[in-house]
């Protein structure tokens, strides 16, 4: 046994542990990873899931065989999004969740990519983890697009990719479809604007799926993970065929596995459950934002989505206070300064939430 050789091998070893941030990319090293903690709590109300499952799905999965591939185009899935949204199947592309869509659409077209902030992080986390510069615009004093300083930005800079999050996150407000309208026709030719509507299902508006025939370089996100099946990973593009071709290159193949496609599908053809869940939830926001603004010292903003954001003075207070009575919803710090962000959950939920929330401000 040589053990110079294995005294030199556990050298070059500490060696490269201690000097490995100078084998990472510039743009890597000065990158801050999405934290995703799991917390203990009674009352899990900080990440916009939803609060019904679909537990009789599971019959789906007597026909599954695990031993091969899941379909690659996810054929069956596509075919019922098509018909929910009154689109063609070559305009839908599958994702991993939207952060993997994300992902593909900036490698596929690159450039500056430009969005309003605060909004979802991935946009500006991905942009820099693939090297593209990010431009960030904040947001009017009403959560809208500040529309003169974005033309400015598109006018100066140029982006080649633009992420608009309506209804967003995690203000809860849909922007001014006119904004939106602006900025698509304004880069046509010029910019892919994508429109993320991760949360129109809870919206009174229509979303913008109707107006892609209009607008070529518009490109609509969705996803199953709001509405009971964050689990699954399910999102999916809509967009001109032209487009998915090109984004379909960059695509993982069998990016989205077969239990997700079989789940996934046994759900959009039960729409009526489906239907009555996101009901329920719209009807629970009404009551909790209602329930909020009579709470003192306490400014809840209206929401479109599954979650309201509010306002409250000492917000790191209130949050540990919640935590201590088992209540866990999302610290805005460094994002919307003194806020919280709370998910509607159920009936019972949402009251020990107002119930905690009322004893941490009175105390």
């Amino acid at each position: 046994m040589n053990l110079s050789g294995i005294m030199n091998g556990e050298l070059w070893y500490n060696f490269f542990a201690m000097n490995i941030k100078k084998f990472v990319r510039p743009n890597i090293g000065s990158l801050t990873a999405y934290s995703a903690k799991e917390i203990p709590c009674k009352v899990k109300l900080d990440a916009n899931e939803s609060p019904y499952g679909f537990e009789g799905i599971y019959k789906a999965l007597k026909s599954l065989k695990t031993n091969r591939y899941p379909d690659p185009e996810a054929k069956s899935l596509k075919k019922l999004i098509s018909r929910d949204l009154k689109v063609k199947p070559e305009n839908i592309l599958q994702g991993n969740g939207s952060d993997e869509l994300v992902y593909y659409l900036i490698t596929t077209f690159g450039g500056h990519v430009l969005y309003p902030v605060p909004t979802f992080s991935m946009y500006g986390i991905i942009s820099q983890a693939i090297g593209e510069e990010r431009i960030e615009v904040p947001l009017d004093n009403d959560f809208d697009i500040d529309i003169e300083r974005v033309l400015l930005e598109i006018r100066k800079r140029k982006p080649r990719m633009i992420f608009l999050s309506s209804p967003n996150n995690p203000t809860g407000n849909c922007f001014s479809s006119e904004r939106i309208l602006k900025i698509i026709e304004t880069t046509s030719g010029k910019s892919i604007v994508v429109v993320d509507e991760a949360y129109q299902p809870f919206a009174s508006l229509k979303g913008f799926v109707p107006m892609l025939n209009d607008y070529k370089n518009l490109v609509i996100m969705r996803t199953l993970s709001k509405i009971g099946l964050a689990g699954l990973r399910v999102g999916f593009l809509i967009a001109d065929k032209e487009i998915i071709k090109e984004v379909n290159k960059v695509r993982l193949p069998f990016n989205l596995n077969s239990l997700s496609q079989a789940l996934a599908v046994n759900v959009m053809k039960n729409k009526s459950l489906l239907k009555q869940h996101i009901r329920l939830i719209i009807s629970e926001r009404g009551r909790l934002f209602n329930e909020l603004l009579k709470i003192d010292g306490v400014v809840p903003f209206p929401s479109e989505a599954n979650f309201i954001l509010f306002k409250v003075h000492d917000s790191d207070r209130v949050y540990e206070g919640l935590l201590k009575r088992g209540v866990l919803v999302r610290n805005m710090k460094g994002v919307v300064n003194g806020c919280l962000r709370v998910t509607i959950g159920k009936p019972e939920e949402n009251k020990m939430f107002l119930t905690s929330l009322k004893n941490v401000i009175k105390n």
